[in-house]
Parts: structure tokens; C-alpha cells; sequence
């Protein structure tokens, strides 16, 4: 699904890249109750997870893992620890113990394998999956939901890559006629036909050349009937499929027939309230929780909406209604707007 969703297909490509490079440029705080952190150890963690990427390619696997195969595991290295990396979920096996819960994780490379025993003391992956109804252990994709779709898509692309390599119509049909009446060609005669025609007259190169017959032959040109040409309508119906799958308004997609949103504006707020956020927010909480056994220091590691240009025009509501709100104390304001409690001497 891999291969031929997101490597091989231009909608799940797009699709998966917009989510996750969208969700990996969200702005992130540290707080707990007393305050908001501008430096913390977690916050130094994550803008530089480790020496071969920053916080932007570490968020951008973890998303893009997540959603190709439904499950994203980070490895933390070192005591403190130091370093985060994402390990592919392809190559990576969840080893369960009697009672049901993972004993181990076993990572695969080849040959070789690596066993990440979750013992008593902070575990060294942290899992994150998606809801699965019929899966205890791994996570569902929505490359999984979107399969048929998928095939769908790619098969409408191979008929009109096959179209364009036969000059994109019906070739039509040669028909022979003998001179003794007869309609049978001899075998060197059809092999010579087939040869010229693969040569001079298939492909870009050749469209429109002119085809000489010799005594016998006649061309019966064909084209396309109605029914033949709604593979196209199919192709564009399998990538809203997709979309809709993934969360994508069709939209931003440039998927044309798509009038479910009233502007590009309205669409682009609606992929981040309805598809970016949750996922985004689902991460960082199992993140933050998961760095709190290492570190014994729990702080919530949340995205700041108020520096999300999308979400502007809510949050500026939201300020305002709550900042008109007499009835309410400062206190009370501060924690409608998520903010932490305001220190006594304030």
C-alpha cells in the first residue's frame, strides 16, 4: 500500500505530505499549572530530536508513518533521554505477553534484529496507534479504508497512459480483403502488418502520421462510445474517495468537482480543525506522557492556536467573546483560553 498509495500514486502523495507537513509546522508549548515555559528540557528535546534531524523531519515521519500504516513508534536513546528517533513501522513487530499487553517490540533490519524489552523502568518506545475495531496491537491506516479507491485510480491511470501510447484512441480496425475473396491473412503477412504498425504508427512520436495500405487492406476507424469515456468521472470519483479517507478536503487537493466547501478559505480551516489538530493534539499528549516516565517531570506538551494563521479568525472570536464575559473572573478567562493559572503575585 506503500508503494503504490503514496509512492506511486500523486493524490495519496499529496495527500499524506499535506497532512503531515502541516501538523510537523504546528507551533508547540510547554506548560503545566503554574506556567508557560519559553525553555524546558522537553522543548530542547524536541527541536532537536536527534543529530540527523530537527523538529520539522521528526514530526513529519512520525506523522507520515502514522498515517501510511497506522502505527508510529519512537525510540528514546540515552539516560535523559537524549536523543528521539522514529523507527518504520514496516520493519517494526509487537511482541505480546500472556495477559495481552507487549512484553517486547522486535525491530527488524534484514537479517538482523533488535528486541526492546518493556521491563519495570520507563519503556524505550513509545507506540502510537491508530483506533483499530478488529486489532488489539496495531493501528488501522487510512491507506487500509482507501484500498479500493487506490486500485481504482492507479488502474484509470494505466488505461490512459495505454490510451496515449496508442495515440490516444482506438486504433480502429484493418480489415483485409483477398482477391479471391478471401479474409485470412498468411502468417508472414500478419507478422510484417503488426511490426509496421508497432513502428510507424504507435506512440506520441507517431500520432497523426498517415497510413498507407496496400490492395486489400481498408481501415475502419472506431472511437470512444459514451460509457467508454467514464473511466475519467471514475478516476476523479476514486480521488475524492481517497481524500475523503485521509481527511483532505478535496479541494486542496485540486480535485475538480468539489463544491462541498463555499471557498479555499473555509476548506484550508476546516483540514485543520477537523484532520490536523486531533492528530496533532493525539501525538503530543502520548509524546508528553510518555517523556514524563523518563524524565519524572510531568509537563503537557500542546499546540498553540493562537499562531496558527488558519485558525485566526476563530481564536480572534474567542478572545473576544471571552474577554466581554463580566461574569467571569480572570482566573476563569485564562483557563478558557487554555493558558496557565496566574501566579499570586499577579
Amino acid at each position: 500500500l506503500t508503494r503504490t498509495g503514496f509512492a506511486g500514486n500523486p493524490v495519496g502523495f499529496r495527500a499524506v505530505k499535506l497532512i503531515a507537513e502541516a501538523a510537523a509546522a504546528l507551533p508547540l508549548v510547554v506548560q503545566d499549572r503554574a506556567a508557560r515555559y519559553e525553555a524546558h528540557p522537553l522543548l530542547s528535546l524536541i527541536g532537536r530530536p536527534n543529530g540527523a534531524q530537527g523538529r520539522a523531519e521528526f514530526f513529519e515521519a512520525l506523522y507520515g508513518q502514522i498515517l501510511l500504516s497506522g502505527d508510529g513508534y519512537v525510540e528514546a536513546v540515552g539516560p535523559g533521554p537524549d536523543e528521539l528517533h522514529v523507527l518504520r513501522s514496516d520493519r517494526m513487530s509487537l511482541i505480546p505477553g500472556t495477559d495481552g499487553w507487549p512484553v517486547a517490540y522486535e525491530y527488524a533490519v534484514g537479517a538482523r534484529r533488535h528486541r526492546f524489552d518493556m521491563g519495570d523502568g520507563p519503556p524505550p518506545i513509545c507506540h502510537i496507534r491508530s483506533f483499530h475495531p478488529q486489532d488489539d496491537h496495531y493501528g488501522l491506516s487510512p491507506m487500509q479504508a482507501a484500498a479500493q479507491a487506490l486500485d481504482v485510480h492507479n488502474a484509470a491511470s494505466r488505461w490512459s497512459k495505454a490510451l496515449l501510447d496508442n495515440a490516444a484512441r482506438p486504433s480502429g480496425a484493418i480489415v483485409y480483403r483477398g482477391a479471391d475473396g478471401t479474409g485470412t491473412l498468411s502468417a508472414d503477412q500478419y507478422d510484417r502488418l503488426l511490426g509496421e504498425m508497432e513502428a510507424h504508427h504507435q506512440g506520441a512520436r507517431n500520432a497523426g502520421r498517415p497510413m498507407l495500405l496496400e490492395g486489400g487492406l481498408d481501415w475502419k476507424p472506431m472511437g470512444f462510445s459514451p460509457s467508454d469515456m467514464e473511466f475519467h468521472q471514475t478516476k476523479e470519483a476514486a480521488a475524492r474517495e481517497f481524500a475523503v479517507a485521509f481527511g483532505v478536503p478535496p479541494m486542496l487537493l485540486g480535485i475538480p468537482g468539489e463544491a462541498t466547501y463555499a471557498n479555499y478559505q473555509e476548506a484550508h480551516r476546516a483540514f485543520y480543525r477537523l484532520t490536523v489538530l486531533p492528530l496533532a493534539s493525539r501525538v503530543c499528549a502520548a509524546l508528553a506522557q510518555w517523556l514524563a516516565e523518563h524524565t519524572g517531570a510531568a509537563a503537557d506538551l500542546r499546540i498553540d492556536p493562537d499562531q496558527v494563521p488558519a485558525l485566526s479568525a476563530e481564536r480572534d472570536a474567542q478572545w473576544r467573546r471571552v474577554s466581554e464575559a463580566a461574569f467571569l473572573t480572570a482566573a476563569e478567562k485564562r483557563a478558557l483560553l487554555g493558558l496557565p493559572e496566574m501566579p499570586d503575585e499577579e
